[in-house]
């Protein structure tokens, strides 16, 4: 069966893509949050790719993501979203890639009606960049499920794809099947990232129970996650990211972030960027 191993750096450029144009990374999830892993993978991608610009997309409306069902305080089960809102989770973006001047962030999934799906953020995106050559940046274990994805035949015309995984996992292609043997040799690539054993799943439920994310997330995603209570269920006697107060008669009252939660000796915390102050921190501004 074929398999893919993991890529050798890129010795010739003219190996990969066409050196006259324009080489744009495409780095799409959820980012909820965005944590060191994320950048780690987009910036090795970069230099072996030999990428001028990385643009991270945060999802919409992920389709795989749509809600979860939770037990409330009084028993009854509710239905919530099961990832932040998408304004949070592009501005915690932000604040992670600003520093990068080869970093940006794009708005182009939160602003698009309906569900995400990678074939339309990739059909926009070449719309955008006509004179560039796409490279889709996603984890290897994304593309085991690769043949379920919408319009799934039209991805490997818009971009290549290059998956990052963590030392020693191998990506099986058999799923493939004769579909590997049709695609030009460039189209599919797989790197090993160490710092990929980061997860965003582990750092919503550390700060859930209150225990620090410093040093998995960018220290200002810290600050925010926070300053806006993300993640947190309702434990008044915990510290770190606060959730809201319950009374027993029902009313809830905006919790106050304990001013040593949100810094550490020395830090001054910012104020919460808006959506306009995002636009500012980002070295290239959002597409």
């Amino acid at each position: 069966m074929p398999e893919i191993r993991p890529t050798a750096p890129v010795e010739s450029t003219a190996s990969v893509g066409t050196r006259g144009r324009r080489r744009v990374g495409v780095m799409g999830g959820t980012f909820d949050p965005i944590h060191n892993g994320h950048l780690v993978a987009a910036n090795e991608v970069a230099d072996r790719f030999d990428l001028d610009e990385v643009i991270f997309v945060p999802t919409g409306r992920p389709w795989q993501k749509l809600s979860d069902e939770q037990g409330s305080p009084r028993g009854e089960a509710t239905v919530v979203p099961a990832v932040s809102p998408a304004e949070d989770r592009y501005l915690m973006t932000v604040i992670a890639t600003a520093a990068n001047p080869r970093f940006s962030v794009s708005r182009v999934d939160i602003e698009r009606q309906g569900d995400t799906y990678t074939v339309d953020t990739l059909r926009d995106l070449s719309r955008m960049h006509p004179d560039s050559d796409l490279y889709f940046i996603t984890g290897a274990d994304a593309l085991s499920s690769i043949l379920t994805w919408h319009d799934w035949e039209e991805l490997f015309a818009l971009a290549r794809f290059v998956g990052v995984s963590r030392p020693g996992y191998e990506l099986g292609a058999a799923h493939l099947g004769t579909h590997l043997a049709t695609l030009p040799s460039d189209a599919l690539h797989l790197i090993e990232v160490p710092a990929l054993a980061i997860s965003s799943t582990d750092c919503r439920d550390r700060a859930g129970q209150g225990r620090p994310v410093w040093y998995l997330v960018p220290d200002g995603v810290v600050q925010y996650i926070t300053k806006r209570r993300l993640y947190r269920v309702p434990r008044p006697e915990s510290r770190g990211v606060s959730g809201p107060s319950v009374d027993p008669d029902g009313a809830v009252h905006p919790a106050t972030a304990d001013a040593t939660d949100s810094s550490r000796p020395g830090d001054t915390s910012p104020a919460t960027p808006t959506p306009a102050d995002a636009e500012t921190m980002s070295s290239r501004g959002h597409l």
